[in-house]
């Protein structure tokens, strides 16, 4: 059999032998004579401490005199109020008060059931009615049937609606799956609360008209009837939670199996306990003794609270591994850690909550079935609207943010950015809701008075400075999404009015880097003072740190204010080819400070302003490609040039080129008579930074046409003149190139001819084996 089964039937069985014995109990007292009855309500009155002291007081008000002190009150003239108790001294009386509360109890308990058995246990007249006591419970019985036969009629009769809600829960469009699934349970909540009270109400009508005397409601069918409300109320909101039957109407995410297991094992403690305290309790009370009552109640919490521990245990492994599935899909990790740790602590929870409650009913017997419900239900809609919000934040930060086409050319970064902050402060709202939930849980087991504390002037003060501090941030990040998609904006050269140029964009990339520390800065200072800080010495501070650092750092205000120059001046930009500090590159990043070449070689320099006097930039408006060709001293210069411009022709023809040449070629003539050169400079205007690639394909055509037509382009070469007298006697030296095995005149084995008067001498360590040069001398 099942344990938690037998359980129930003991502790059944147990109360209806609790009661069966109670007759024979009263028949004995009324057989010994006397008045057993006022006995003992005389002995639970000098028990109670406070009905025995209103008994004094009301005595004293009789005989006319003022009341005394009480001894635990009263203080002596002299003496100065103690000191309040530590909290350890607390701690140890409060553990002390409660461990003496529950002693008493089971020693009351005891008592009972000793009284029960050896029959001096009273109550009542001393007299026990059993045909009014059989009576009283047919129609008590009636009244329940006819109840309960209502709400499962009810029940019946909605169960379409309840499964309509369920298929568009689940199927239905329009709405996030969760706000649909907020809304479909609402709404079968309410239905279900309307079945509730139309079987109360039918009850009542029942109970009133149709049983037992007519237009009055007994007192046995009023507990029974507020006990099925408040019981039924429960059971609806744990229907809520844990929804067996209908998979759309179930807030937590769990299988159908799972679900009805624990809807039944909720529920099944639910009725015993309250049917047990709101019922059973004050009938024992009303028609035998209080303290059978009190014993009762005190017996129904103990087994309710071994049955709950015994379900806690039981399925604490079970739980665990559902739970750490759960945080194995969890996509955040605060969130997989947190449900890591609940997997392994959940029943600790668990067990701390029932012995909270058990004890809280043997100290505070009559206001702790009042307090715990209470204090359950709201921290079971604290949990739930928690987990609610924390699942919808979950699915939002899930959810990568997407904007429409249209915008999305307009602001390229603007996505990524609100992809980057969104979940961020998303995740600060969740932090935020723990704390909430956290607040109102001990608010709601008078742990801490929420109420209160937002009621003083520091919970106030807290709650608008957390406030102020999120408006704040939300305008600065805001300002900040907005200044930065405008820049964007005007940046991008499919909305912004056409291709920016390069200040512009260098300018607005600065504007940009500066918006956002002046933001930042603005922001953090503004924050500090709204939580209480007082920023005057802060500023200060940084005014004499700034002039210890201008002192201390001349360098960095010279390459911050050359920097502003150079951007005002638009000496350059990002993008152009520049000689700065004497490093020729590209300038790929422009900064307030440095600037930053990457050399024809690759190599990536940063250059602080401070270090350039002289800015060359070859990216200004056009470029020229400056060339100069040689031509040997026996070619014609008209026909090199011809050669040139016909080069040019070609260049300008060129698919690859034609759109960088800005004007006709330039023929400056000749520039030089060099050694062995007659030099001819050309000059090529193009498009700014392609006069580099211009000239490249330039010197390619202008050497093929010099090739075409024979001119040659000679190589250095030096002309040896031995001297002329007056007369002209000396004539010059004829020098010849002597191949290996050849001459210049063909003839084999490389030797002079005849008449030839000298040669290179072959033991001269400088000459060469190839070539080899001789001379001839002639006299004419």
């Amino acid at each position: 059999m099942n344990p938690m089964r037998a359980l129930s039937l003991t502790l059944g069985w147990l109360l209806i032998a609790l009661v069966a014995f109670t007759g024979p109990a009263q028949a004995q007292q009324a057989e010994d004579g006397g008045d057993p009855a006022a006995y003992a309500t005389l002995a639970e009155l000098l028990e109670d401490e406070q009905a025995r002291q209103q008994l004094i007081d009301r005595l004293r008000d009789l005989a006319g005199d003022s009341p005394a002190p009480r001894p635990e009150t009263a203080t002596p003239p002299s003496a100065t109020p103690e000191a309040e108790p530590s909290l350890p001294r607390q701690l140890a009386e409060a553990t002390s008060r409660i461990v003496s509360d529950v002693g008493d109890q089971f020693e009351n308990l005891v008592g009972v059931v000793g009284a029960l058995f050896t029959g001096r246990l009273g109550g009542g007249d001393g007299s026990f009615d059993t045909a009014a006591f059989t009576s009283a419970a047919i129609n008590l019985g009636l009244v329940i049937l006819a109840t309960f036969a209502l709400f499962v009629g009810f029940r019946r009769l909605v169960k379409p609606l309840f499964t309509g809600i369920s298929q568009w829960s689940l199927n239905g469009a329009g709405l996030t799956p969760v706000l649909r699934l907020v809304l479909c349970v609402a709404l079968a909540a309410l239905v279900d609360v309307l079945v509730v009270a139309l079987a109360y109400v039918g009850g009542n009508l029942i109970a009133t008209f149709a049983i037992g005397e007519t237009g009055e409601l007994s007192t046995r069918a009023s507990l029974f009837l507020n006990a099925f409300l408040v019981i039924e109320l429960l059971k609806a909101a744990v229907r809520m939670l844990f929804s067996s039957r209908y998979e759309g109407l179930r807030l937590l995410p769990i299988t159908a199996a799972e679900a009805s297991y624990w809807n039944r094992w909720i529920a099944r403690l639910i009725g015993l306990v309250g049917y047990g305290l709101m019922v059973m309790v004050p009938l024992i009370n009303a028609y035998l003794a209080p303290a059978l009552g009190q014993g009762i109640a005190t017996l129904i919490m103990f087994g309710a609270f071994v049955y709950a521990v015994a379900v806690v245990l039981k399925n604490r492994l079970r739980l665990r591994d559902a739970i750490d599935v759960k945080a194995n899909q969890a996509t955040m990790a605060a969130s997989r850690v947190s449900l890591q740790l609940f997997a392994r602590t959940w029943h600790l929870f668990a067990l701390a909550y029932f012995l909270m409650v058990l004890v809280l009913t043997l100290t505070r017997p009559a206001d702790a079935l009042p307090f715990v419900l209470f204090a359950t239900l709201k921290t079971l809609a604290a949990v739930v609207v928690g987990m609610l919000l924390s699942s919808l934040l979950s699915q939002t930060i899930g959810r990568r943010i997407t904007l429409s086409e249209d915008l999305r050319r307009k602001l390229p970064l603007l996505e990524p950015r609100l992809n980057s902050y969104v979940p961020n402060a998303l995740r600060v709202i969740r932090t935020i809701i723990l704390i909430v939930v956290v607040m109102v849980v001990l608010s709601a087991w008078d742990a801490f008075d929420l109420a209160a504390w937002y009621a003083s002037e520091a919970g106030r003060g807290l709650v608008g400075k957390l406030v102020s501090v999120a408006v704040i941030l939300a305008i600065a990040v805001a300002a900040w999404l907005g200044l930065a998609s405008l820049i964007e904006h005007k940046l991008n050269p499919e909305t912004g009015g056409g291709v920016p140029s390069a200040r512009t964009q260098t300018l607005l990339t600065l504007f940009r880097n500066a918006l956002a520390i002046t933001i930042i800065t603005m922001t953090a200072m503004i924050v500090l003072a709204e939580i209480g800080i007082n920023i005057g010495p802060l500023i200060a501070g940084a005014g004499v740190l700034g002039l210890a650092i201008g002192f201390g750092a001349q360098k960095l205000v010279q390459d911050i204010i050359t920097g502003i120059f150079i951007q005002v001046e638009n000496a350059m930009n990002t993008g152009d080819v520049v000689t700065v500090g004497g490093i020729t590159g590209t300038a790929e990043r422009l900064s307030i400070r440095s600037v930053g070449i990457r050399d024809l070689n690759g190599t990536y320099h940063i250059v602080p302003f401070s270090s350039v006097d002289t800015v060359s930039n070859y990216m200004r408006e056009f470029g020229y490609h400056v060339g100069e060709y040689g031509i040997a001293y026996r070619e014609s210069i008209d026909e090199a040039i011809v050669a040139l411009r016909e080069a040019f022709d070609e260049l300008a023809a060129s698919d690859d080129h034609k759109m960088n040449i800005l004007a006709p070629l330039e023929v400056a003539g000749v520039v030089a008579l060099a050694d062995s050169s007659v030099n001819i400079r050309v000059r090529i205007k193009t498009t700014p930074g392609t006069q580099w690639a211009t000239g490249r394909a330039y010197n390619r055509l202008v050497k093929l046409h010099f090739d075409a037509k024979g001119i040659e382009i000679p190589f250095p070469h030096t002309t040896l003149y031995f001297g002329v007298g007056k007369e002209a006697e000396a004539p010059p030296a004829n020098l010849r190139v002597m191949q290996q095995g050849f001459d210049i005149d063909g003839r084999p084995g490389g030797q002079p001819s005849s008449g030839e008067s000298s040669r290179a001498s072959e033991d001269d360590p400088r000459a060469k084996p190839n070539p080899v040069f001789r001379g001839d001398f002639d006299e004419d």
